[in-house]
């Protein structure tokens, strides 16, 4: 009967043993999820922050003033079957801030000549629509934002000299 004894005692160690590593288990838990719950509330935090910055420049950007640049007014020989046809058109371009005006002004020559050529290279009853205007727009920018010299970077691969539009100030066709 003796025997019995001893396993009661061993039993009773086993639990106790077991319970203490379950506690310390608990804590080293507990523990790691204070740290990884710390660790994703600063990185919330600071890309938070970097996402506000963001925002805010955003903002301040949608806030500037538009910048334009008024072009002379053009007066082209159009492509017609019917006999001679002209157009006089007023052009602006829609650009970000007044130092992408500085440059295109600095090329305003090469400007008005691509501008120029593309206005005379269009049939008088293409322009007649609005379709027609829209796509010379896009023409315009696209001949506008090409390089002006052979080491230059091209606008369309420069973002800030980007033409964000082209407003007709007057359009006549006769």
């Amino acid at each position: 009967m003796s025997k019995p004894a001893p396993k009661a005692e061993a039993g009773a160690e086993v639990p106790a043993a077991s319970g203490a590593k379950k506690k310390k288990l608990i804590i080293i838990i507990v523990i790691v999820a204070i740290v990884l719950a710390g660790a994703g509330g600063a990185a919330a935090l600071l890309l938070g922050k970097k996402d506000a910055g963001k925002k805010e420049e955003k903002k301040a950007e949608k806030s500037a003033p538009p910048v334009f640049l008024a072009l002379d007014n053009f007066v082209v020989n159009l492509q017609s079957d019917n006999g001679d046809k002209y157009l006089q058109a007023g052009i602006s371009l829609q650009v970000k801030n007044e130092e992408i005006v500085s440059y295109y002004k600095l090329n305003m020559p090469q400007l008005r000549s691509r501008v120029l050529l593309l206005l005379s290279s269009k049939d008088a009853a293409e322009l007649l629509t609005t379709e027609g205007k829209n796509k010379l727009a896009e023409e315009i920018i696209e001949q506008a934002e090409l390089p002006y010299s052979k080491d230059e970077v091209s606008p369309k691969e420069e973002e800030e000299r980007k033409i964000s539009g082209v407003f007709f100030t007057t359009f006549m066709v006769q």
